[in-house]
């Protein structure tokens, strides 16, 4: 029996190695999937946070290009309030100055083509004796009111219509196009 039991053992060894061979086989398929498979999640995963940091970049970016603008925005804003500012000071140096009274008077006579038949003229009480002249010569009541600056108002025979000019409203009704070709030749 003992021939028996050597063949049969051999048979059973070789049995083995052949489901030992077929199992390390196997292990390795399942290993060699399992690292195909750990790769291609590795890959996905590096490009999606590659994605995601691109993302952020972009954002990052924009977010930069929008406070750099709302700075440039506020300069600018700033630059244009020192523009009209300096020409609100530019006003009060004019009255100042010995030839303003010349102003007043071009400015008077432009109100009185636009009224026609006047029996008044009101000026800053500042301005009254700078004028006082003109108002004489051409037989007006000169009246004063402290919210008149740097201009004139003529009012009508009967006192029912008049008629003002002055700088700060002529500055005040162009600023927008002052402030825009101010912006232009400073910015370009």
């Amino acid at each position: 029996m003992s021939k028996l039991e050597d063949i049969l053992q051999q048979e059973v060894l070789a049995e083995i190695a052949e489901v030992t061979k077929a199992a390390e086989a196997r292990a390795a398929e399942i290993i060699r999937a399992a690292q195909e498979q750990a790769e291609a999640l590795k890959a996905n995963r590096q490009k999606q946070l590659e994605a995601e940091h691109a993302a952020a970049v972009r954002r990052a970016e924009s977010a930069g290009e929008l406070v750099l603008n709302q700075a440039r925005i506020q300069a600018r804003g700033q630059v244009i309030d020192r523009v009209r500012a300096e020409a609100t000071k530019a006003l009060a140096d004019l009255q100042a100055q010995a030839n303003y009274g010349d102003v007043l008077v071009k400015l008077a006579e432009e109100a009185l083509r636009g009224l026609g038949q006047a029996e008044a003229l009101v000026v800053n009480p500042a301005d009254a004796a700078k004028i006082e002249p003109w108002v004489k010569a051409k037989g007006l009541e000169l009246r004063t009111d402290p919210g008149l600056r740097y201009g004139v108002r003529l009012v009508a025979a009967g006192g029912k219509s008049m008629v003002q000019n002055s700088l700060a409203e002529r500055l005040e009704r162009a600023w927008d196009s002052l402030s825009a070709k101010a912006a232009k030749a400073i910015w370009g």
